[in-house]
């Protein structure tokens, strides 16, 4: 008897529920990550959200600036010393990688201290942030250690067990926040420390037992693949720091150049964004893992076919999205963040368009890692940072959150022009050679 298709049929089978059931956890995380934020700006009011949103800005812009973005190392060549049962090298890389995450959020956290008396000077409306910039050092060691855990799930396909754990941590963080705010922002900081130290604990036990799962092996050292793998690390954490820039320079800027309430205002205009980015994270996640998977092994027409799909299906849900909400986003930011948020009202709009030029070009955030050319990446956020960071100053001096909100519009055009040009020329050179070995899926 043959067992091949009914193998076929348990591989689609499995692969199918995964999917589904990494969906429903990012989506459930995603709604009760909506409801946090909710409860930020509802409780805190702008002035208030708005130094909240400083003090989580300047510790997420630390801990990304210097982040080295080792779990994307690990997932590429985790991939490949798997595809080759290289279980020597496998471990190793393992190690290495987690090594340089920690003690990057060691200096992450380090920074954040040394700025953190600093914070009335520099921001207007920061007095008073010492003592919950001091709370959020303890946050970029706890997230380093999150994050590797969550490499080893997707290193065993389980991303939807990395997402169940997205629904707890938001869980979590909901009830933090839910408590905090009521006391202040200092409360809610300490509210998001206690969540994280818990959905540390339990993603990293996880973690543990996926990468016990693989054949034990003693340490071999990488070899030849040595500088490749710090070369892959050093380009995407390079990537991570202009990501960075992107996300946060606006808001921390518009609380040097405005103050505490513009910076609530823009916050709250960013809600698409957010929004959008969660949509589209069940999506991205699949592709990283299973393309990575898929490119190793040569299956290069399925790597593409998928991201065909992908673009067109995100164009098009898009082009309906897009029109009606931007006719009704007055209702909706006076419905669901209160009538203290209508002077939002234009940058959410200019966002919005923004958010879905970044949801569309989703795939980027994936597809260099899966062909192992994260540099790629560096050239088109560099880009979009050089065209954001002047207008950001200029713009948002001028006009405020909408002024913001326009800079982060250009710059995302930036980018979409960017990558256009980069997969042009990729098409001509790196990806024509590999399909022709490959028959199509």
């Amino acid at each position: 008897m043959d067992l091949r298709p009914r193998q076929i049929w348990q591989r689609s089978s499995t692969r199918a529920r995964r999917r589904s059931g990494a969906a429903i956890g990012i989506y459930t995380s995603a709604a009760l990550g909506i409801a946090g934020s909710l409860i930020v700006f509802r409780v805190l009011k702008p002035h208030d959200a708005g130094r909240y949103s400083i003090v989580i800005g300047a510790v997420s812009f630390f801990s990304l600036l210097v982040d080295l973005t080792s779990d994307e190392a690990l997932v590429k060549y985790g991939f490949r010393y798997a595809a080759q049962e290289d279980w020597g090298r496998f471990h190793q890389v393992v190690r290495l990688t987690f090594s340089f995450e920690f003690a990057a959020s060691l200096v992450a956290s380090a920074l954040i201290a040394a700025v953190a008396p600093f914070m009335g000077s520099i921001f207007n409306g920061g007095d008073g942030l010492l003592v919950p910039m001091l709370i959020a050092t303890l946050l970029p060691p706890l997230q380093a250690i999150e994050s590797m855990g969550a490499a080893a799930l997707t290193l065993r396909s389980r991303y939807d067990i990395r997402s169940a754990f997205l629904t707890f941590s938001m869980a979590l963080r909901l009830v933090g926040l839910a408590i905090g705010t009521h006391y202040g922002v200092t409360q809610a900081i300490l509210g998001i420390l206690v969540a994280q130290l818990l959905t540390t604990g339990a993603i990293a036990a996880s973690g543990i037992r996926a990468l016990r799962q693989f054949p034990a092996a003693s340490r071999a050292p990488l070899g030849d693949d040595r500088t490749p793998v710090l070369r892959f690390v050093f380009q995407s954490s390079l990537d991570t720091g202009l990501t960075s820039l992107r996300t946060w320079v606006a808001p921390l800027t518009l609380g040097m150049v405005r103050d505490a309430t513009t910076v609530g205002y823009f916050r709250a205009a960013q809600a698409p964004e957010n929004g959008f980015a969660v949509f589209s994270a069940p999506a991205r996640m699949i592709l990283l893992t299973d393309q990575t998977r898929d490119w190793e092994l040569g299956r290069f027409h399925a790597v593409i076919a998928d991201l065909r799909r992908y673009i067109l299906a995100a164009t098009l849900l898009m082009a309906v999205i897009l029109p009606p909400v931007e006719v009704l986003m007055p209702w909706l930011v006076r419905t669901i963040l209160g009538p203290s948020y209508i002077p939002a009202t234009d940058a959410a709009r200019l966002i919005l368009g923004s958010a879905a030029i970044q949801l569309i070009f989703g795939w980027t955030k994936s597809f260099p890692v899966t062909i192992g050319r994260p540099g790629l990446r560096v050239f088109a956020h560099a880009v979009e940072t050089a065209v954001l960071l002047p207008l950001i100053v200029i713009f948002g001096d001028l006009w405020g959150a909408t002024g913001a909100g326009a800079a982060v519009l250009i710059s995302a055009c930036a980018y979409g022009l960017v990558w256009v040009a980069i997969m042009v020329r990729l098409r001509r050179t790196d990806l024509r050679p590999a399909l022709a070995r490959s028959a199509p899926a």
